[in-house]
């Protein structure tokens, strides 16, 4: 049997002077919300700027209060069946986010026809009146309840990790980038996007022509920007890379090539980029729902890695999320399962990688595993299973078995949760931005944003970001 959340009250039953409250916190997200419900778009009702250069905080609209009228009466009293006819309401005060209101509606006329007209008032925590009006309605001649019945859930997209990246970039050097055959609209886009924003020098590495008709036929601004030429993308890969030895550049971005010609390049034994240490990707994602970034490693390179390479990947993974400013990051080696089972491999591993860090052969983060993807990341699944760990629910890197299960949620994760992605190649003697062909401008920048920051972390042993 259902649980009942309402029962109304009859006509009959309602006496003038009946009243009944509920009690509501203003938040940024109602105001988001009630924008895309009610199409207005003013700026003074939307938080955070709007590119109209206000700095003042964000009214409530008016509306939106007078809405809560109708909470009352549809909930409470009269309650489900009731049906509006007619409201006025005098605003008498502003409501902004964080404001607690409460709204009272009051009996004050019973009219024939089933019609009361009801005083409505609302007033904040401070006991100020926000609003107050009248409200006439057709209330119920039947009993009709409200079952408890969520509604569906609504996630905003509200997405700014990445920009706080971006911003603590702003007293950094721009790093000198060769942008590896930049001969699409994205791939050329994105790091003039980034140049502007001052992270990235690009040299422009490919076909002289094709790049120019690029950015003529999509109007790329590319004037002053130095073109390296190239015939084709294998050649670009391998003079982006010659460029990094000759000391020009200490990046690369790979442009609209596929990611195996440059990581030929980059990983090759003589002339490459190799460094003592394994060479792994790590996607950093902003994900709706989870309050920090998530990075996921290796989903590109490795693609069965064992047990020592996954020792380098969890490495690289740690240096990164300490270099976007996560101190002391958790790390969830993943497995199928939370416990070791021999016939499951990862998770043998797992837990041989969570001893390495214990014994100081990972350094830098707090390593556990084997963790399910659920246990990783959500502390009441954690709780509901009994696992005692640091990490278990809370983890902010995911080391997974092997490059497609790495692949398969990175994408998941992007295109069906749409998070927003960044990807970097680590563990090369520069960083790689190894964006995808479907990237937009956006995941091209805070790439770049990425790059810029690990490059400084190598450097100074420091990261520019606080407060991640």
């Amino acid at each position: 049997m259902k649980p009942v959340q309402a029962i109304n009250r009859t006509y009959d039953e309602i006496a003038v002077g009946d009243t009944a409250s509920e009690v509501r916190t203003i938040t940024a997200d109602d105001l988001v919300l009630f924008a895309h419900a009610s199409g207005n778009l003013n700026p003074i009702h939307l938080p955070g700027k709007q590119g109209e250069g206000d700095d003042e905080e964000a009214v409530a609209p008016g509306m939106l209060v007078a809405s809560l009228f109708s909470s009352v009466l549809g909930n409470k009293l009269p309650g489900p069946g009731t049906l509006y006819r007619r409201q006025t309401v005098h605003f008498a005060a502003r409501a902004k986010v964080g404001d607690t209101l409460t709204v009272t509606m009051t009996a004050k006329l019973k009219l024939a026809d089933n019609v009361i007209v009801f005083d409505g008032r609302v007033v904040n925590q401070d006991g100020v009146v926000i609003a107050e009006g009248e409200a006439e309605v057709i209330a119920p001649s039947k009993r009709m309840t409200l079952d408890d019945a969520a509604l569906p859930i609504l996630s905003l997209r509200r997405q700014v990790k990445f920009d706080r990246l971006i911003a603590a970039c702003s007293g950094l050097p721009p790093l000198a980038t060769a942008v590896v055959h930049p001969c699409d609209q994205a791939s050329l886009a994105g790091p003039m996007e980034a140049a502007k924003a001052g992270l990235i020098v690009p040299l422009l590495v490919g076909p002289r022509a094709r790049i120019e008709k690029v950015a003529q036929e999509h109007g790329i601004d590319i004037s002053g920007v130095e073109i390296v030429e190239t015939p084709h993308s294998h050649a670009s890969a391998e003079r982006g890379v010659a460029l990094v030895h000759e000391g020009r550049v200490r990046a690369l971005m790979k442009g609209a090539l596929h990611s195996d010609e440059i990581l030929h390049e980059v990983v090759k034994r003589d002339g490459g980029l190799r460094t003592k240490r394994r060479i792994s990707h790590a996607f950093v994602l902003d994900a709706p729902g989870i309050n920090h970034l998530l990075i996921v490693t290796d989903a590109a390179i490795n693609i069965l890695p064992d047990l020592l390479t996954k020792a380098d990947i969890v490495q690289n993974a740690i240096d990164l999320a300490r270099a976007i400013g996560i101190e002391k990051p958790k790390v969830a080696v993943m497995s199928a399962v939370e416990t070791v089972n021999p016939a499951i491999p990862s998770s043998v591993e797992a837990a041989a990688l969570s001893k390495m860090a214990e014994r100081g052969q990972i350094t830098g983060g707090i390593v556990d595993g084997p963790l399910a993807m659920d246990n990783a990341i959500d502390l009441d699944a954690a709780r509901t299973k009994g696992i005692t760990s640091l990490v278990a629910g809370r983890a902010e890197v995911l080391v997974v078995p092997n490059l497609e299960a790495g692949n398969m949620l990175a994408k998941n994760l992007t295109f069906v949760a749409r998070a927003d992605a960044a990807g970097l190649v680590l563990g090369a003697r520069v960083p790689v931005m190894l964006t995808s062909r479907a990237d937009d401008a956006r995941a091209r920048m805070a790439s770049a944003a990425l790059a810029v920051l690990y490059e400084h972390w190598l450097t100074t042993g420091e990261s520019a970001v606080k407060g991640v």
